[in-house]
């Protein structure tokens, strides 16, 4: 995998995690690794109940790489614009192991867009100034380190 001058951290804020990078991979390849729920549990290391359609709650465990249990997620699918445009809801960093029904959920957008050396992807997770003030930082901490990893995993995955 080789990793292009095109990966960057956009933009950060304490609301806002966005990543940046050049696939060498074409659109439609890196979409059906975003929007299909085989793919993205493979490179995500996520387990997953049912198929990605806007208005689809989803119920997943994710892994560690050594594939020990790392926590539970719920995703709420916003939106499906195929290869252009895939959204979901979840409640960001949930460790420790929590209740966190009651909090709002941050927006996770994938953006696909054609680059002369493949498919420019952007991963924006917005929504962290409305998570408790108790544990804000350490979910845009450790999400942020998780999106550099993820990215690097999803380019793996389809180049």
């Amino acid at each position: 995998m080789t990793m292009s001058a095109q990966e960057t951290q956009a933009r950060s804020s304490t609301d806002r995690i966005e990543k940046v990078l050049t696939m060498r991979a074409p659109r439609s390849r890196v979409w059906r690794a975003v929007s299909t729920v085989s793919e993205f549990s493979t490179w995500f290391r996520v387990k997953l109940d049912g198929e990605f359609a806007e208005g689809a709650t989803l119920q997943g465990d994710v892994s560690h790489a050594d594939g020990r249990f790392a926590c539970s997620i719920e995703m709420q699918i916003e939106a499906v614009q195929p290869e252009r445009y895939f959204a979901y809801r979840w409640h960001p960093y949930p460790i420790p192991a929590g209740d966190y029904s009651a909090e709002a959920m941050t927006l996770v957008e994938f953006t696909l867009e054609d680059a002369e050396e493949g498919t420019l992807v952007t991963i924006v997770e917005s929504g962290f100034d409305d998570i408790p003030l108790a544990r804000r930082a350490e979910a845009f901490r450790m999400n942020d380190g998780g999106w550099t990893g993820q990215m690097k995993n999803l380019a793996r995955h389809v180049e």
